[in-house]
C-alpha cells in the first residue's frame, strides 16, 4: 500500500537535485529559530513562524496580503514548488505548508525526514542567505474548509464526530499544565477536549530518522483508534503546529477527505469560560 498522495512528499535525493531548479523553492521552518542561521540547505529560505507567520497583535495568522507579501519577497510565484523542512520532524514544516494551502498555494511538499534526516546523510548546509527576485504573488481567499474553529470544535462534540489530541500522554492526561520553555502556550487548566482520542503525533514518525511510517502503519494506527476516513477529524495539539503533522499525515499520506486542524488548541480551549475538559 503507497501513501494516497505521495506527491506531497519528496526526500532528501530530490531536495538535493533541484537545489538550482528556479521553479522550486525549499523552505526552512523551524522551532528553533537559530538553526536556519547556523546552517540550512543551500538556496533555502527562512520562514519563521513565530514573527513571520503570526498576526503582530491577535492570536491569529498573517493576513492575506502579508501572506502574498512574504510570498513575494522569498521569489514565490504562484506555479512556484515549495518544499518545506524544519526540525522536530517537521513540525512547523507541515505547519508552514497548512498555512500556504490556508491560502491557496498548489504546489506543495515536504522533504521526508525534514532536517535530521538531512544531516544524518552528511549532506551540505551553507550559512549563505539567498536573494531572489520579488515576485507579484496573488493568495486566494482563506480556504476555511483545512481550519477549525473552537465553534467546529463544539460542533464535533455535539455530533460526536472523531478528535484527535496529538500532544503526549502526559498532557492529554492533564498531570502536564505547563510546557517548560513555551511560555507562549500557557493555559490555565489541563486535561483534554471529551471524546479526543490520544494518537500523539510523534506515533507517526519513525523515531530513528524522522521519516513518517509507511501507510500501513499510519492506517493500523489512526484506524486502530477508530479515526476512520469516512467521518469528519479535527486534530489539536498545544497551537496547532504538531497537529498540522497529524493533519498532513491523515489528508496526504492516507487520504481522508475531511481533516481540520484545530489551531486554537489547547491554549484557547485550556483557557476558555465554561469549555468542557477530562482528566
Amino acid at each position: 500500500m503507497s501513501y494516497a498522495h505521495p506527491e506531497y512528499l519528496v526526500d532528501t535525493e530530490w531536495v538535493a537535485a533541484h537545489l538550482k531548479d528556479a521553479n522550486v523553492r525549499i523552505v526552512e521552518s523551524d522551532e528553533d529559530p537559530l538553526l536556519y542561521a547556523i546552517g540550512h540547505i543551500e538556496g533555502a529560505v527562512h520562514v519563521d513562524w513565530f514573527s513571520v507567520l503570526q498576526h503582530p497583535l491577535r492570536r491569529d495568522f498573517l493576513t492575506k496580503e502579508k501572506f502574498e507579501e512574504l510570498a513575494s519577497a522569498l521569489g514565490i510565484t504562484n506555479e512556484t514548488t515549495v518544499v518545506f523542512y524544519g526540525d522536530k520532524s517537521n513540525w512547523f514544516a507541515a505547519y508552514a505548508l497548512w498555512l500556504f494551502q490556508y491560502y491557496g498555494h498548489q504546489n506543495l511538499k515536504i522533504m521526508n525526514g525534514g532536517r535530521t534526516k538531512w544531516e544524518q546523510e552528511k549532506r551540505p548546509f551553507v550559512k549563505e542567505v539567498p536573494a531572489y527576485a520579488k515576485t507579484s504573488y496573488s493568495a486566494k481567499e482563506a480556504n476555511k474548509s483545512i481550519r477549525a474553529f473552537r465553534d467546529d470544535v463544539f460542533k464535533q462534540l455535539d455530533q460526536k464526530k472523531p478528535l484527535v489530541d496529538v500532544r503526549s500522554p502526559k498532557e492529554y492526561s492533564g498531570e502536564l499544565t505547563h510546557m517548560a520553555n513555551y511560555p507562549q502556550e500557557g493555559s490555565t487548566r489541563g486535561g483534554h477536549i471529551p471524546t479526543a482520542v490520544s494518537i500523539p503525533w510523534s506515533q507517526a514518525v519513525n523515531e530513528a530518522d524522522s521519516t513518517f511510517k509507511s501507510a500501513e502503519e499510519l492506517r493500523a494506527l489512526y484506524e486502530g483508534k477508530n479515526i476512520k476516513s469516512d467521518g469528519e477529524v479535527i486534530a489539536y495539539c498545544r497551537i496547532g503546529e504538531r497537529s498540522s503533522v497529524t493533519w498532513f499525515v491523515l489528508k496526504y499520506l492516507l487520504g481522508y477527505p475531511n481533516v481540520k486542524n484545530y489551531d486554537g488548541s489547547w491554549t484557547e480551549w485550556g483557557n476558555l469560560v465554561d469549555a468542557p475538559i477530562e482528566k
